[in-house]
């Protein structure tokens, strides 16, 4: 394992009777860094997730986990990390201070209730039943929960799921705010803004194996899909263009006043088209640059839209 990783897997395998859930899959995660498992339903996120928590016995490979083996030490292990999980339901009569204090009984090591309640916006619902929350304050519990004994490694399972447009922008802040604490996040997502927005580094996972690995701007980079230059002109282009540096195809629209280019490096292209375009003396109207996105790079590699 590195010195710097705090995650590593290796050949990690897990069948359920027929059905081969993680297929061999390997990595690392690194100490501080938010990394982001992306995957359809069904690509093996959660398995891989509940193996290395030590919830789920795996079938085959090697995993370690801040130096512990999750199947073989997962008592040393869980009083190390903190988990949120896809679900969290607590006893409905349950008040929201009794279930951290429940929690904080389970760990070794403790943070003060009275700031993690103030943090999490939930001061003012501590005497209140879980069963009066909201469906944010009760996402926000359940990070609560998760650092109660302030955790150095923080595994959250599709935290945001379900949960309306404000609320998931609050969530990620506090997780930005985990990784300026250099606190280690395993952030598995559905969506594709939320891993460009938060990880330092994205598996891409579909049918059980890791389809590629890196962090949003090199998947992107590498991607076969080339950034768009649209240039649209106040008048039709009727003089023929010269063949731009990096551009692989240029066309132009019916009307003839919007230019369409993919390109391998377009900052250099776009540069050339505009200078291009001051020599013949033509009136720029728009322009456009439209580079891969994370999903264009997600559905290339697996044919598949993130939420299928």
């Amino acid at each position: 394992m590195n010195t710097d990783s705090v995650i590593s897997v290796q050949a990690l395998q897990k069948r359920y009777d027929k059905v081969e859930a993680v297929k061999g899959i390997e990595f690392e995660v690194r100490a501080g860094e938010v990394f982001g498992l992306l995957g359809p339903n069904g690509a093996g996120k959660t398995s891989t997730v509940e193996i290395l928590e030590g919830l789920r016995p795996r079938t085959g490979g090697e995993a370690m986990v801040l130096g512990f083996d999750p199947e073989r030490q997962k008592q040393q292990l869980k009083d190390r990390i903190g988990v949120c999980l896809q679900a969290t339901n607590l006893p409905a009569k349950i008040r929201v201070q009794e279930s951290l204090d429940l929690f904080s009984s389970f760990y070794t090591r403790h943070v003060s209730s009275e700031k993690l309640l103030q943090r999490m916006q939930l001061w003012e619902k501590r005497a209140a039943y879980y069963e009066t929350l909201s469906g944010g304050q009760k996402q926000r519990l359940a990070l609560a929960l998760a650092l109660v004994n302030d955790p150095q490694l923080l595994f959250l399972d599709e935290p945001t799921t379900g949960l309306d447009p404000q609320i998931r922008l609050e969530i990620h802040k506090l997780i930005e705010e985990m990784r300026e604490e250099k606190r280690t996040v395993v952030l598995t997502t559905h969506y594709i803004e939320e891993a460009e927005r938060l990880c330092d580094r994205v598996a891409i996972m579909d049918e059980g194996k890791i389809v590629a690995i890196g962090t949003p701007a090199e998947l992107q980079k590498n991607s076969r899909t080339q950034s768009q230059i649209q240039i649209t002109c106040a008048a039709p282009i009727t003089q023929s263009w010269p063949q731009w540096p990096d551009a692989i195809e240029t066309s132009l629209d019916k009307e003839g006043r919007t230019l369409t280019v993919f390109s391998s490096r377009p900052a250099r292209t776009l540069f050339e088209i505009m200078r291009w375009l001051d020599q013949q003396n033509m009136q720029l109207e728009d322009v456009h640059l439209k580079r891969p996105t994370l999903e264009d790079v997600f559905v290339e590699l697996t044919g598949k839209k993130l939420r299928e």
